[in-house]
């Protein structure tokens, strides 16, 4: 199982390097759900892989089937509403937890303080997740997916698509609608087809997609944990456009990210990187992590 993680591809075009690396022969599928009304302006990515190119186009199905589907339609609109009440308050209890967290940090608490603190983070992210499982469910159940309808005909589509594919690129744009089309199309990727990934396509190679943006446009929000992912890339929190949406300079906070994901290594992704995963799905002695103290580390530090 080969894959590559790549940092954002705007000012430093890697994946089309990436995919030489791996002696791809063949037509390369595409995953470009993630630039939703955009998904079809290719000409630069297929310039960059190389131009036999298969897209996918997993956004202008997703429409298909809301056009063509009403009840999943209905279902999928209250599903959205209940995820967006979930979120808010996620966050009202996530902000709470974590403000204790630096609030013991910045004294110096002692007793094990800051630990048990961050051990209530992790467990409001933990009901966070069990809460969307349960949401999830609830969607299965209200609109059960019929093999014989038009989410099925293009799951089968998909599929065949996918099969004859040498690769797979998973492009960035916006994370949920991407793992959203993942998730309604059942998209699996067989453990011998050789991926390349980058920002948005990255995360939602991981176990659980985690958001984040200290310097965002209505100042610093927290990480929270958003979604599952596919699950290919297993330890991982991937944070891409690192340098630009995190406080690497704050090393008491990167110091409690850290520790929250304490279970798996946070990995930057910043222009430039690419890391491809060993056979056992490690990661290799380069790679750039979050180590318990803030700082950022190569995987051979962050392992001593």
């Amino acid at each position: 199982m080969r894959t590559v993680l790549l940092g954002p591809q705007r000012f430093m075009t890697t994946a089309g390097t990436a995919l030489r690396s791996l002696g791809v022969e063949g037509p390369v599928a595409t995953i470009n759900a993630g630039w939703e009304e955009r998904e079809d302006d290719v000409a630069e990515l297929d310039s960059v892989l190389g131009g036999d190119t298969r897209h996918l186009r997993l956004h202008h199905r997703m429409f298909d089937v809301l056009e063509k589907d009403p009840a999943f339609a209905a279902a999928g609109l209250a599903f959205r509403d209940r995820h967006d009440a979930l979120l808010s308050v996620y966050r009202l209890r996530l902000q709470g937890a974590l403000d204790d967290a630096y609030a013991l940090q910045r004294r110096g608490a002692g007793f094990d303080a800051l630990d048990d603190a961050v051990e209530v983070v992790r467990h409001v992210d933990r009901w966070y997740a069990a809460k969307l499982k349960e949401l999830y469910a609830d969607l299965d159940a209200t609109a059960p997916i019929d093999d014989s309808g038009v989410i099925g005909w293009h799951r089968g589509e998909i599929a065949a698509l996918l099969a004859g594919s040498a690769a797979l690129a998973l492009t960035g744009g916006h994370v949920g609608t991407l793992l959203r089309a993942l998730r309604l199309f059942a998209i699996r990727i067989p453990d011998e087809l050789p991926v390349v990934a980058w920002s948005a396509g990255a995360m939602a190679l991981t176990e659980r997609v985690v958001l984040f943006h200290d310097h965002g446009p209505e100042g610093a929000s927290e990480a929270e944990v958003y979604d599952r992912g596919l699950g290919r890339v297993r330890g991982v929190v991937a944070l891409p456009h690192a340098r630009r949406r995190l406080r690497l300079d704050d090393p008491a906070r990167c110091a409690v990210l850290a520790r929250r994901f304490g279970e798996q290594h946070c990995v930057l992704l910043d222009d430039g990187t690419a890391i491809e995963l060993g056979e056992d799905g490690g990661l290799p002695p380069g790679a750039r992590v979050l180590g318990l103290d803030g700082a950022v580390h190569d995987m051979r530090e962050a392992l001593r």
